[in-house]
């Protein structure tokens, strides 16, 4: 991946790997070629700014959305912001870069100094004559397109490889022409040759599609018949294809490009028509600029210090402004869902659903904790509103999830504190939230998956033997007991517990939260009517 981020800023050009480029908050692409845009797809969803051609082309075959392409007219300077208070900007001037549609040059200008990021880019006298580059400032550091950067590496200026191609083509002038090119790139080329030579140049949709938004001159086609010269992909100049077309009419090839490639068919020529500056270029090019230092935006190429005699002497690290720090650490960074879970979790104790515990031996204990939690969470929110522990349609709507609709999600929602309830047969219950919540993916927000049953100790209070007997779900049903009888005690007929003692199966869906209510009176007086319990009807 050719591309970088800018060490000390939240600039990154043509890097589009978030998790790399982490403190990255400014995206900048040169160009469109495939090495400049690997992880850039349909999915991208922060700010990203380039030329205006670049934008179109953009949207147009990555599919990224409109909303976060930002297009930079091209030979203007821009400020934009380095942080969010507006406190830090930068200035930003994009400049021809001479290698296809819509290619640029950046030059940045901040508290970092003066920054030149060339992209890929082929030399010419007439770019040091840049407004932005013409007043003699000082770039501190250059990234610089590297890919000829090799003394052994001697190329022809783009206007003597074009003459070398009309000289080839003038000499076949029975054959009909391929050139293989990438999707993108040397359009003026095929002008020139088209102007020439007095002949169309066939293209595809797409690319017919490109040169005109260009505004070149009309000499390109879709028809196969119209022109002798026809562009195609440059994997298709092969030995097998030459055989091919060679069979249905005369056919030579050209592949215009300064990399190595071996001829497979003697019909296939390489011209080194380059749109990469040559190594004599880029010594002119930096001499010009006598950057501080230069850095190689090509990994792969290798690079040698073949410009220390023409660099200034380099200056210190910048310091990044509070700002710009808070900006590239924090601001702007969007949390994953994961993130928000564990933030969440650490700024809350757990908690253990549903408790049972020994009344004689807690009670005191639990209502000393219900009465400091209740009234810590009143210090904090200030208007917590008291409610009674008991409250039906809370009781009614975390311990029966099956049967509640939606028609009582107005009730009031259990308190973060501790709720403490009486509980039969020498227990007592504690409601507590739970702690296994979720996020919503969408929204962030949390969403409960209600209260677990968690009893300790046999429901014949054998909890103070030390005979325990844990159990966990939602479903399970209360344990059986020829003890239940007290149950239905005076002091134990509260509605809430009354839901409690009421099989979930005995509800019906579909009943309001009075019908609801109804219901569990008339199972209970059903039970009081009755002179002598039967247990097994819980």
């Amino acid at each position: 991946m050719n591309g970088v981020q800018i060490p000390h800023t939240p600039i990154a050009v043509d890097f589009w790997s978030l998790r790399r480029a982490a403190s990255a908050r400014l995206f900048f692409l040169s160009h469109m070629h495939s090495d400049h845009t690997v992880g850039l797809t349909s999915t991208w969803a922060r700010p990203l700014y380039c030329s205006p051609i670049t934008a179109f082309l953009l949207h147009r075959h990555l599919q990224v959305s409109k909303q976060w392409i930002r297009a930079l007219e091209v030979g203007e300077s821009h400020v934009l912001p380095l942080d969010e208070i507006g406190r830090e900007t930068m200035t930003v001037t994009l400049m021809d870069a001479n290698h296809c549609p819509g290619s640029v040059m950046f030059l940045f200008e901040g508290y970092f100094g003066t920054i030149l990021y060339t992209g890929d880019f082929r030399y010419t006298p007439s770019m040091l004559k840049e407004p932005a580059l013409s007043v003699g400032k000082q770039i501190h550091t250059l990234y610089l397109d590297n890919t000829n950067c090799n003394p052994a590496l001697v190329l022809p200026s783009q206007e003597e490889a074009a003459r070398q191609i009309v000289e080839l083509i003038r000499k076949h002038p029975e054959h009909n022409v391929k050139i293989g090119l990438y999707s993108l790139g040397k359009e003026s080329l095929l002008e020139h040759l088209a102007l020439e030579l007095q002949t169309w140049v066939v293209l595809s949709p797409r690319r017919l599609e490109l040169v005109q938004l260009l505004g070149l001159a009309d000499v390109f086609t879709m028809e196969e018949k119209e022109g002798r010269i026809h562009v195609v992909d440059h994997l298709e100049i092969c030995r097998s294809a030459m055989l091919r077309w060679n069979q249905t009419h005369p056919t030579i090839a050209v592949l215009p490009t300064s990399r190595k490639i071996h001829s497979s068919h003697p019909n296939i020529h390489v011209i080194p028509y380059s749109d990469h500056s040559s190594f004599s270029e880029l010594r002119t090019f930096v001499a010009a600029l006598k950057p501080c230092q230069v850095v190689p935006i090509v990994s792969r190429q290798p690079y040698r210090n073949y410009f220390e005699d023409s660099l200034s002497p380099r200056l210190s690290v910048p310091l990044v402004p509070a700002s710009v720090q808070q900006y590239m650490s924090f601001s702007s960074r969007k949390p994953s869902v994961l993130c928000l879970l564990l933030e969440r979790k650490l700024k809350k104790p757990r908690t253990r659903g549903v408790v049972f515990e020994s009344l004689e031996e807690n009670a005191d204990q639990s209502l000393a904790v219900s009465d400091s939690k209740r009234a810590e969470n009143e210090d904090l929110s200030g208007n917590l509103e008291k409610q009674p522990s008991h409250h039906p349609l809370r009781i009614k709507k975390q311990l029966f999830p099956e049967v509640c609709s939606k028609e009582w999600d107005g009730a009031v929602p259990f308190p973060e504190s501790q709720k403490i309830l009486t509980a039969p047969l020498g227990f007592s219950m504690h409601l507590t939230s739970t702690d296994e919540e979720r996020l919503s993916p969408e929204t962030g927000q949390e969403t409960g998956v209600g209260p677990h049953w968690v009893p300790r100790g046999d429901i014949d209070g054998s909890a103070a033997s030390g005979n325990q007997s844990t159990w966990r779900g939602r479903d399970s049903p209360l344990p059986q007991s020829s003890n239940a009888a007290p149950l239905l005690a005076p002091e134990f007929r509260g509605l809430a517990l009354k839901y409690l003692l009421t099989p979930a199966n005995f509800f019906q869906a579909g009943f309001s939260s009075r019908g609801f209510d109804q219901q569990v009176e008339k199972y209970h007086k059903s039970l009081l009517s009755q002179t002598s319990f039967d247990p097994t009807s819980i």
